[in-house]
């Protein structure tokens, strides 16, 4: 059966729909003849526990790219509350007076201060509209102590816990 709405999804629409659902910014970082090179993403996701992997959507008109393709290893920072400057910076409105800091995990670069980090190999590239999905092996993990900067409808919001005799039960997704 075609699907008769094909084509004919406003983009707008579209942008705002897709901002309903908070989601955790992330920094994707990798580095090529000692220059690093970041973009702020927020579609990344877990992709499997054996073996560890990660997912990563990036724009094919996106600088980093083609960087991925070339060097074959990313790294993921989770950004934490307070880190909203980094953000900003990675996704194309750089401070003039923010020089950013990487520390190296498994020889990877990545934000110091993150809610949490990941290095990863590419292992898999897929086409997906306008973007690809890069599949990252997960070489190195480190968990932060920050609570994650979320984003909701365009703007930053902070993770509030449900009062622990209303919660619901702790999902196990794995």
């Amino acid at each position: 059966m075609a699907d008769e709405t094909a084509g004919t999804v406003d983009p707008a629409l579209f942008r705002r729909v897709m901002s309903s659902f908070a989601t955790g910014v992330t920094v994707v970082t990798t580095e090529r003849d000692g220059e690093v090179r970041g973009m702020t993403a927020n579609a990344f996701m877990s992709g499997s526990l054996t073996p560890p992997l990660c997912i990563v959507s990036v724009a094919t008109r996106a600088r980093t790219h083609a960087l991925l393709m070339e060097t074959g290893a990313f790294g993921v920072s989770i950004l934490g509350q307070g880190q909203e400057k980094l953000s900003i910076h990675f996704s194309g409105r750089p401070f003039p007076d923010l020089e950013p800091v990487f520390e190296r995990l498994g020889g990877v670069p990545v934000l110091p201060g993150s809610a949490g980090a990941i290095a990863a190999e590419i292992v898999a590239r897929h086409d997906c509209g306008d973007h690809s999905l890069f599949v990252g092996g997960i070489t190195h993990m480190r968990a932060g102590i920050t609570a994650p900067l979320l984003v909701h409808s365009g703007r930053y919001a902070a993770l509030l816990y449900s009062d622990e005799e209303l919660a619901a039960p702790t999902f196990d997704f794995w």
